[in-house]
């Protein structure tokens, strides 16, 4: 039996057409995936087309493991020479190849978020211009919008005249660019952005890369922003066998840049363009789906569709109206409860979908009281904590001493006696030299400003130089291990015996993990290919699906994820659709809340249920909101409204004036919680435990009613704000 017989027709027609431009229009559950690598199968084995002539193209790293495990498991042999890539990962190999064509060093750095922050945060204290009315996130955001549109600064200072803001803005971009180059560094934007620039200015290039890749496919079409746009354009101008995939009613990444248009206008963009749409969904119920349509079909900037399935009809659609968002918590964690005691659903088959970070709060409280285990996908990353963010420094410098800010995160850590006032004099020294921070180290001793610091300064050249040498024949993993004892990182954090160094520790060891995985599985066990392969990870990749917890996350992180129940919480006017779509000129913006909304309700396999509140805190004030327009979009005979039967919930707390002198918290809660007294034992600073979270540092308490909010940075969880009554914090 053909592997091919499988597939439906509207699946097979888009498989076996294989020559010119084509658009698949895949619906949500339609089985895309399926399609993609059926199709790249096709192209092998009944086209006799070479594997290493077919591109494919996603978004995520775990969108591109995922194809590549399912061409691997299809194609079988040759699998492994089909370019099976993120759009940013295959624009680092290109620039690892040619890069210098461009002014760089093919050892070029991959800075982060973070580093983009601190790079603008010291540009703008060079300017002396006031944060609080420039913030170096607002800069950089506009500097980002700017490259997903390719405009480079030169092109922008133009369009920025008569603008003070933007003038002031292409100013620091000017600067943020150049201190990049200086660093050998690029950041995310620029990976697509220098790409495109290379393939326009070096014919040659762009005519291998065409020659190599005969056939591209692209995976979330939709998501596309201009630069990627472009990119993709220039790569199949030459053999025109583009074939795309999205769908346009799941483009919700607006202020990310991603474009609409591209997909709406890809017939008029690409000549003889063919359009197939995979309209039959493998995945929700006919009742989900019909809910799905009908809130969808309000929207006017889309391609007509509807999803049909042969799937039963399932159950109705859960509505319930609560009184404030900690009912809503309980109500939510108390039905999670009941789905596993009385139907059976692991916590895994569960997910809690919301429109903001900030609702997770009163919903975390209330799982942990009962006892739900959960994880928040999107929080805190890995790679952002200090002691791995020390250590990737450390790697950076070594495997790249151009980049300044890693050199200088690292060059007192542990600690050398080389302060802020030696970092400025180094600073200027490399600016008068015109080079580099490591390379101004090296010549501290010729300078009178730097002279007096030169010798403490020798010790950590020559230790980066040595380990420079050593990164030639040792692997990564040892190199670290070694590098750490020389240092006495380590041994520093073993004799502080804190449960935070301990957890640090722990945090190194899984580092270390990494490490070693990365070695046993990586074609190219380069430092270089390691920093890159870290800096591409993205925080939804780190999704475990295998672990026994309900997963919490934003829409937007929900995408290209499905469960078994879904909870849809907060849909309400004002936070979804958000307050600022509501009140927007542009007509566009509430569309692309109403396509977020048919992606949540799209994540649900068998059972769905909507909440909403009559009354909730935003923004540290009570806002009174009615249901969600979505949901009187929403065909009404297909809802079970259990507003009216649901348990009573008394109000969430009893306002009771507190004295300051007075740590003591007298609270009511609802549903069968009785009253409790909270004693507060500890103060900003101190360290405390967590029953979920363990230990962490109290960074700020405030009062809040009769309760107090507490800010805690925990090491392994990230920075959680707490309800102290709910909290249970132990003072370590």
């Amino acid at each position: 039996m053909s592997k091919y017989n499988s597939l439906n027709d509207r699946q097979y027609e888009a498989v076996t057409t294989t020559e010119g431009p084509l658009l698949i229009l895949a619906g949500a559950g339609s089985g895309k995936t399926r399609v993609l690598t059926h199709r790249i199968a096709y192209l092998i084995e009944e086209k006799n087309v070479k594997p290493w002539n077919i591109m494919a193209i996603t978004f995520t790293n775990k969108a591109a493991k995922e194809m590549r495990e399912r061409v691997n498991k299809i194609v079988g042999e040759g699998a492994d020479d089909i370019w099976v890539s993120t759009f940013h990962s295959s624009c680092v190999k290109i620039l690892r190849r040619f890069i210098d064509r461009l002014g760089y060093e093919k050892s070029f750095t991959i800075y982060d978020t973070d580093d983009q922050k601190s790079i603008m945060k010291d540009i703008l204290k060079t300017y002396n211009i006031d944060t609080k009315q420039m913030p170096e996130k607002a800069v950089l955001s506009e500097i980002s919008r700017a490259k997903d549109k390719l405009i480079g600064y030169e092109q922008y200072k133009i369009e920025a005249v008569g603008d003070f803001r933007k003038e002031t803005i292409a100013k620091l971009y000017v600067e943020y660019q150049k201190r990049l180059m200086a660093s050998n560094a690029l950041d995310f934007d620029d990976l697509i952005m220098k790409t495109t620039e290379l393939f326009i200015m070096a014919k040659d290039v762009l005519d291998y890369y065409q020659d190599k890749f005969k056939y591209i496919m692209v995976d979330e079409y939709q998501d596309t922003n201009i630069a990627q746009y472009k990119l993709i354009s220039l790569l199949a101008s030459k053999h025109k066998n583009l074939c795309v995939v999205g769908d346009d009613d799941q483009s919700i990444y607006k202020f990310r840049g991603a474009n609409i248009e591209n997909i709406l206008g890809f017939e008029n963009d690409f000549a003889d363009a063919k359009v197939i749409k995979l309209e039959e969904n493998y995945r929700s119920t006919k009742k989900i789906l019909e809910s799905a349509n009908v809130v969808i079909a309000n929207n006017f900037g889309r391609k007509a569709k509807t999803l049909w399935t042969s799937n039963d009809d399932g159950e109705d659609i859960i509505f319930n109206k609560l009184d404030n968002n900690y009912a809503e918590a309980e109500y939510i964690s108390s039905e999670i409860r009941k789905l596993g005691q009385e139907a059976g659903f692991s916590h895994k088959e569960i997910a809690i979908l919301y429109r903001t970070n900030a609702q997770s709060r009163s919903l975390e409280e209330k799982l942990i009281m009962l006892g739900v285990p959960y994880k928040i996908i999107g929080g805190t990353n890995f790679y952002s904590r200090r002691e791995i963010k020390d250590i990737l420094s450390y790697l950076k410098t070594i495997d790249n001493a151009k980049d300044d800010l890693a050199c200088k995160r690292i060059i007192n850590v542990p600690k050398r006696g080389i302060g802020l006032a030696s970092i400025d004099k180094i600073d200027e020294l490399a600016l008068y030299n015109d080079t580099s921070f490591f390379d101004a180290l090296k010549e501290a001793d010729q300078s009178p400003q730097t002279a007096r610091i030169a010798v403490k300064l020798q010790g950590f050249v020559r230790l980066i130089q040595t380990y420079r040498t050593k990164i030639e024949f040792m692997k990564i993993s040892d190199l670290v291990n070694e590098l750490l004892d020389e240092i006495g990182y380590v041994k520093e954090l073993k004799a502080e015996n804190t449960d935070e160094s301990k957890g640090r520790l722990e945090n190194i060891d899984e580092l270390l993990n990494k490490i070693i995985y990365f070695e046993e599985t990586a074609e190219d066990k380069s430092l270089s290919a390691f920093l890159q392969d870290v800096a591409l990870v993205a925080e939804i990749d780190n999704l475990d699906q295998a672990a026994d917890y309900v997963s919490l996350m934003t829409l937007h992180s929900a995408k290209g994820l499905e469960y078994p129940v879904v909870f849809l919480a907060g849909v309400e006017d004002g936070v979804f659709p958000s307050y600022m779509s509501l009140n927007s000129e542009d007509p566009s913006d509430i569309e692309e809340e109403r396509r977020l909304c048919y992606v949540g309700i799209t994540r649900a396999m068998q059972r769905l249920y909507i909440t909403c509140a009559r009354e909730r805190m935003m923004h540290g004030q009570t806002a009174y909101n009615k249901p969600s327009r979505f949901i009187e979009e929403m065909p009404q005979n297909l809802i079970n409204d259990v507003s009216a039967v649901r348990a009573r919930h008394t109000s969430a707390f009893i306002e009771k004036p507190v004295k300051k002198s007075e740590p003591q918290i007298k609270m009511e809660t609802y549903g069968q919680m009785k009253k409790a007294d909270v004693i507060i034992d500890y103060v900003v600073g101190d360290v405390v435990k967590h029953i979920k979270f363990g230990t962490g540092k109290v960074t700020e308490i405030i009062p809040k009613g009769v309760d107090y909010e507490i800010t805690i940075d925990f090491e392994g969880a990230g920075t959680k704000k707490l309800l102290a009554s709910f909290a249970k914090l132990k003072k370590i």
